[in-house]
């Protein structure tokens, strides 16, 4: 079944994208081709690079995060790099990427550590900064020193806009993935079954991913429940 406008093998039908991804999946029908039965290994390639460079930039990013919402030093330091970079499109990176770390799996890992890096950093800055001073100075009049202020008072105020600044990088983690090169590969040899089955597999597991860091968050900070994105 076609779409009804465009031959099948440019634009397949909803049926046959069907048939097709779960023939990457299962490999029983053959419908894919030389596609069949590679979802799980293409996959795991995918979850591979996708929370290895999620994790780096995230880590990254709350670290230069907190640095920048609690030090003026760090922020006049750092604050007009990360705004001129987080500019460009991340697949302008691509090149440079290629030239420094190869072809393998570690161009892939920066890239998406760089799309996931910038959602993190603003949101931390943001969730520092926006911590209620009154409440800090509270803490002052109750004696608390610097680390106790941190841990008491600012990192919980700064939680629920990191934890935004998280989800928003997953999200960009896996809209940058290519589902074990297998994606480009149909792409290249005209397989659009093959290549619109591969998205929904990603969007699949894009989605299973947020919601393990919304189980995660509510687990955390359940008190904030009331002030979630698309929860």
């Amino acid at each position: 079944m076609s779409s009804g406008y465009f031959p099948p093998n440019l634009l397949p039908g909803p049926g046959r994208v069907l048939a097709v991804f779960l023939d990457v999946a299962l490999g029983r029908t053959g419908e894919a081709g030389i596609y069949s039965g590679t979802l799980a290994t293409h996959t795991l390639a995918s979850l591979w690079r996708v929370y290895a460079g999620f994790l780096v930039g995230i880590g990254l990013g709350i670290f230069l995060g907190l640095l920048m919402g609690l030090f003026l030093w760090a922020e006049r330091a750092l604050n007009l790099s990360i705004q001129v970079l987080r500019n460009i499109p991340i697949t302008a990176w691509r090149p440079l990427a290629i030239i420094f770390f190869g072809l393998a799996d570690r161009p892939a890992i920066f890239l998406i550590a760089l799309g996931a890096f910038f959602p993190s950093v603003m949101n931390t800055i943001h969730g520092v900064k926006g911590t209620d001073r009154i409440v800090v100075k509270a803490g002052l009049m109750m004696g608390m020193n610097q680390e106790q202020l941190l841990r008491l008072i600012v990192l919980p105020s700064a939680l629920p806009a990191i934890f935004t600044g998280v989800r928003l990088s997953m999200g960009i983690s896996w809209m940058l993935v290519i589902l074990g090169y297998l994606l480009l590969d149909a792409n290249y040899a005209f397989r659009t079954d093959v290549v619109i089955a591969m998205m929904l597999n990603i969007g699949i597991a894009g989605y299973l991913s947020d919601r393990l860091l919304l189980l995660l968050r509510h687990s955390l900070l359940g008190w904030t429940r009331g002030v979630s994105i698309g929860g």
